[in-house]
């Protein structure tokens, strides 16, 4: 039978009998959370139940093993940090909202992702590079739970990765604070201190961050099953796919409608629910 968790360690009364109506069984208490197992539901009856208890539940895949886990990888922008990277380097050049309204069209999956990249950081061009570090110190900020993400993952030995249709930067300062496995994302080409409006190389979108999972599956000499992926955008979608367990968090609605589970109510440490 079906396994779902509620990401709460309380309920309300009215939660729990929420719950029970719906799932046809009371819910079990773990560690953090609780779960129930049950028939088999639709998707939109879990959401009604998400909006009536305004928690995050979730049913688990039936194929996903917990204890066989070993790569975790992640988006970065709007997913393990608060900020899209690209639109606060546009404020230092004054075209935020142009870039802001390409990213979030691109993120809903409107737009080519790397065409999108292009015409972004081709507004970035004459930009100098100081202004990198400013969004780095200034405006970057951890999403909640992540560091608590990350502890946890390492303290069972699981490899940890941040891909991103961003730009390394931000990826290798993030790796380096954090203790992180791995990394990739964009180059911003840049002569004398100054932002050329262009990206090195080929561009890290949708395609590159499945593939990049699968080569570092092979590398780990794990399969795709024991990956749980984490994104937000339409760019993640082709990862979240392939991988064992695809997370949207504080997913934009096409990502909701496609992912395994979604993160909509609490911080990155919900993740640790699915992992006892």
């Amino acid at each position: 039978m079906p396994t779902t968790i509620i990401h709460s360690n309380t309920l309300t009364t009215q939660q729990t009998r929420h719950i029970t109506q719906t799932l046809g069984s009371e819910p079990g208490v773990y560690t953090r959370h609780f779960r129930v197992q049950h028939e088999t539901l639709a998707p939109e009856t879990l959401d009604t139940l998400r909006e009536a208890c305004q928690l995050d539940i979730n049913t688990l895949p039936e194929n996903f093993d917990a204890a066989a886990v070993g790569l975790l990888i992640s988006d970065m922008d709007s997913t393990l940090i608060n900020i899209e990277c690209v639109d606060e380097i546009a404020d230092f050049i004054g075209v935020k909202p142009q870039v802001s309204a390409i990213t979030e069209a691109a993120m809903r999956g409107e737009l080519d992702f790397a065409a999108s990249l292009k015409q972004r950081v081709a507004l970035l061009e004459g930009l100098d590079t100081s202004a990198l570090q400013h969004v780095y110190d200034e405006r970057l900020q951890l999403n909640p739970g992540a560091e608590a993400l990350i502890h946890r993952l390492k303290r069972r030995q699981i490899k940890t990765a941040l891909v991103s249709g961003g730009f390394t930067f931000f990826t290798e300062r993030l790796k380096q604070r954090l203790g992180l496995d791995f990394t990739l994302a964009n180059v911003l080409t840049q002569e004398k201190g100054k932002l050329n409006g262009t990206v090195n190389g080929v561009i890290v979108g949708a395609e590159a961050k499945a593939e990049y999972l699968q080569q570092l599956c092979e590398q780990l000499g794990i399969t795709c099953q024991q990956v749980i992926a984490m994104g937000d955008g339409a760019n993640d979608l082709q990862m979240l796919g392939i991988a064992g367990l695809g997370v949207a968090y504080h997913a934009k609605p096409a990502v909701r409608a496609q992912a395994d589970v979604s993160i909509q109510f609490g911080g990155l440490d919900t993740v640790l629910d699915f992992l006892e």
